[in-house]
């Protein structure tokens, strides 16, 4: 005796329309959740803390070949120290902006930019940038700090820092900007627990950028990429003549990145000519211990197959 047929309780058209709404529903997803990121961008060193304009003046020029849609520095712009010389540094400089006026161009403020009130409001005049802020670029965020009068982050700028990214937690990707790198003792030598380092990791920073130590470092922690840009124009003299080198991240250069998607891509170029190698390298081939390639020519290694 053959068995009963089954009577189907669902119209025939179900499954399909279920397939196209479940494999639909995750492509929608995932084209709402990537974001539409598709720019270039460039960093720059400091400048002072015993300035060389012709270094200055070369890396600016070689970021205006590149054409980045805007320029982002981490501080020290001004030599600084005296209120009463400050307004003319500045002066000095305004040719310059204007050279480049074509690129937005977002500061930090370094110690040799802000050292007392008077030189706050004169910096803020003069780049037309608050001390401390946020800016999205596309569906990235950056967040720029201030701790050009204190070693660390004040629990002020800390307080901004997570309300600023709370208010833009769904932004991809996320950097921060400040000046003094505090946190390269506090990543080596401790837990990595402390209180920036928490909020980063809270809302999901990648990049975590400073400068300060004319000196390039770079430690990875949790997935937060923390980077030192060295000198862009500021003297290294002593610490050549010590003998600290490219190796130890003395060299003069500036940091092109590329943004896709929720991808980052950072680049590292050192000058070149009677000031540098020309050496330029990936970010992730340089970790704490230092670079991860030939000093002498970061291509050796490669294997071309043509």
């Amino acid at each position: 005796m053959s068995a009963l047929p089954t009577r189907k309780w669902y119209p025939s058209w179900l499954p399909a329309v279920l397939v196209v709404f479940l494999f639909g529903g995750l492509v929608v997803t995932r084209a709402l959740t990537e974001p539409k990121n598709d720019f270039r961008f460039s960093i720059l060193g400091d400048r002072t803390g015993g300035a060389q304009p012709q270094i200055y003046g070369r890396v600016w020029r070689e970021v205006d070949m590149l054409h980045p849609d805007f320029v982002i520095n981490v501080g020290d712009t001004i030599q600084g120290g005296k209120d009463a010389t400050a307004p003319t540094e500045w002066q000095e400089l305004r040719p310059l902006w204007q050279r480049y006026s074509h690129y937005p161009l977002y500061f930090t403020p370094g110690n040799h930019d802000v050292f007392s009130d008077t030189s706050r409001a004169l910096y803020e005049k003069e780049t037309g940038r608050p001390s401390f802020y946020s800016f999205n670029y596309q569906d990235a965020h950056f967040t720029v700090l201030d701790n050009s009068r204190t070693s660390d982050l004040s629990a002020e700028q800390i307080e901004f820092l997570e309300k600023d990214l709370a208010a833009h937690k769904d932004k991809n990707p996320k950097f921060v900007f400040f000046h003094k790198p505090y946190w390269i003792a506090l990543l080596k030598l401790g837990s990595g627990e402390f209180p920036l380092h928490q909020v980063a990791r809270k809302y999901g920073v990648q990049h975590i950028i400073s400068g300060h130590g004319h000196q390039f470092v770079r430690i990875v922690r949790d997935g937060i990429a923390y980077m030192e840009v060295g000198s862009s124009g500021g003297t290294m003299q002593r610490a050549l003549e010590q003998g600290h080198g490219f190796k130890e991240g003395r060299f003069y250069h500036h940091v092109w990145g590329r943004v896709k998607g929720s991808k980052v891509e950072l680049t590292i170029k050192e000058l070149d000519g009677a000031k540098g190698a020309g050496r330029i390298f990936k970010a992730e081939e340089w970790d704490e211990n230092g670079p991860q390639f030939d000093v002498g020519d970061p291509a050796i290694t490669e294997k071309p197959t043509t």
